[in-house]
């Protein structure tokens, strides 16, 4: 197996792409895939501050390190999620990485700064423990980038992970969500843009870009994630890619540049719709309180929040 580039030993094949890359080369065709996607969907310029929303696993970090390669004014932020043993160890990683790279890192931490845990808000809400961390995250990144003055946020989002919720949300049907799925989430009332630099790469060219930059990451799966339906999801995704290389970036990019337009009068209903949460501020149209201040206020009366 050779790089296409120099011909020399490559140390990666992308069956979608039908090429192999040395590791220099490699991480060179990282760069350009994510220059590409910000190019093609005016994800960003280099004069705007940018926050990354960074956990300590493979993406975020390989995210951020891209992004300071291609000069962009990229800072982190934390969300420390109080999930036991876990949290401590990406936090670890996190700073071990931003140091090295002398980078600026922000730390939120939901217990300290907010009054819950994930664990906690998931044994009030008896639901999914993923549901009231995705709220969290979305929330706090957002908040966090609003009221200090950072014109957009980038998440990790990859490949894997758009085309995993792009199949949920189709088979579900699920119009405002299908509305919303798209490389970049403009800025509206209360929101700071939102963009997926990372969509044109996967979880495996992620994980090889780590090694071969030296990041060290948090391996192991968050402990809460057991039973997501995404992770089934990936796994059948996962199937058809082995037997059909391309699958997944043909179903996502087809869905973007041919279907969004159709479900994305959903979204602009919702935005037109949005008021102001009565106590934090943020946007809502789920009444008086936003969905993350009625969790906050839920999970503070639980005998656990106490401990």
């Amino acid at each position: 197996m050779k790089c296409r580039v120099c011909r020399g030993p490559a140390v990666i094949d992308i069956r979608r792409h039908n090429a192999a890359f040395c590791g220099d080369h490699f991480v060179t065709h990282c760069r350009e895939q994510v220059k590409r996607a910000v190019h093609e969907h005016k994800m960003m310029d280099p004069a705007e501050r940018v926050l990354v929303a960074v956990s300590g696993g493979k993406d975020s970090l390989a995210l951020w390190d891209l992004l300071t390669d291609l000069e962009y004014a990229a800072e982190g932020l934390y969300l420390g999620l109080g999930i036991d043993g876990y949290s401590d160890e990406s936090l670890q990683h996190t700073r071990a990485y931003a140091s090295s790279r002398g980078l600026k890192l922000h730390e939120v931490d939901l217990g300290q700064d907010d009054g819950f845990t994930i664990p906690v808000a998931a044994s009030v809400t008896h639901r999914a423990p993923c549901g009231a961390c995705g709220l969290s995250k979305r929330h706090l990144f957002n908040s966090f980038a609003r009221d200090h003055g950072y014109d957009v946020v980038a998440t990790g989002h990859n490949l894997d992970d758009e085309a995993a919720v792009l199949l949920g949300n189709v088979l579900r049907w699920e119009t405002g969500y299908l509305g919303r799925q798209h490389p970049v989430l403009p800025t509206a009332l209360g929101f700071v843009r939102k963009v997926k630099p990372l969509i044109r790469l996967g979880e495996r060219e992620m994980a090889a870009y780590c090694v071969i930059r030296g990041i060290d990451y948090q391996v192991e799966e968050c402990p809460m994630a057991e039973g997501n339906r995404h992770l089934g999801y990936k796994e059948v995704l996962n199937a058809l890619e082995d037997r059909s290389p391309g699958a997944k970036a043909a179903f996502v990019f087809g869905f973007i540049d041919r279907a969004h337009p159709l479900f994305s009068t959903s979204a602009d209903e919702e935005r037109a719709a949005l008021g102001a949460c009565e106590s934090c501020g943020s946007p809502t149209t789920t009444g008086s309180l936003c969905a993350f201040c009625r969790l906050q206020e839920r999970a503070a009366s639980a005998p656990e929040a106490a401990e």
